[in-house]
């Protein structure tokens, strides 16, 4: 299981930064040739932004596995320690079912768009609404794998564990 979490981790890891590495390329290209030839590229500013709905929905799982969503930890922390396993262990599932649901929303709004296209690019909607569902489901895997330490010990990821090397930003 380690092995597939490792894998899974750097394998989302990696879809941010290519994809963060493609939306600076292109508004990069853009304001370059703005500025030096008076000439823009017409889709890049449409693209740059569904590269941002893709990178905030795929980065919610790794955010959620480090801890970076806002959260209230002080009446848990009041509690003595078998109601704060209860509180995380209602958090949890709640967070798990919000995202069962936002995954089949997401899933029927995508269905929904698949015959309009994007004004610049001419592609189909359904390919950027995807992000949503996909993102969702990597929200719940993400979910799944840090849910045990997370209701058990209220303990997330971090990038200063050195036992994470596999999750550091090297």
């Amino acid at each position: 299981m380690k092995a597939f979490e490792h894998w899974f981790v750097e394998a989302n890891k990696w879809a941010l930064v290519l994809l963060l590495a493609a939306m600076s390329c292109i508004v990069f290209a853009n304001v370059s040739l703005r500025f030096l030839t008076n000439f823009s590229i017409t889709w890049s500013e449409e693209v740059a932004r569904y590269l941002m709905i893709w990178m905030t929905f795929i980065g919610a799982g790794l955010a959620l596995r480090f801890g970076g969503h806002v959260a209230i930890n002080n009446f848990q922390e009041m509690l003595p320690l078998p109601a704060q396993r209860l509180t995380r262990t209602v958090v949890a599932i709640l967070l798990l079912a919000f995202c069962v649901v936002m995954v089949w929303m997401g899933y029927d709004y995508l269905s929904r768009m698949r015959f309009q296209v994007t004004p610049a690019t001419r592609v189909s909607f359904s390919y950027i609404y995807a992000a949503m569902p996909i993102g969702f489901i990597l929200l719940i895997v993400h979910l799944l794998l840090v849910a045990k330490s997370y209701v058990l010990e209220s303990r997330l990821e971090t990038l200063d564990d050195p036992q994470d090397d596999a999750l550091r930003l090297d």
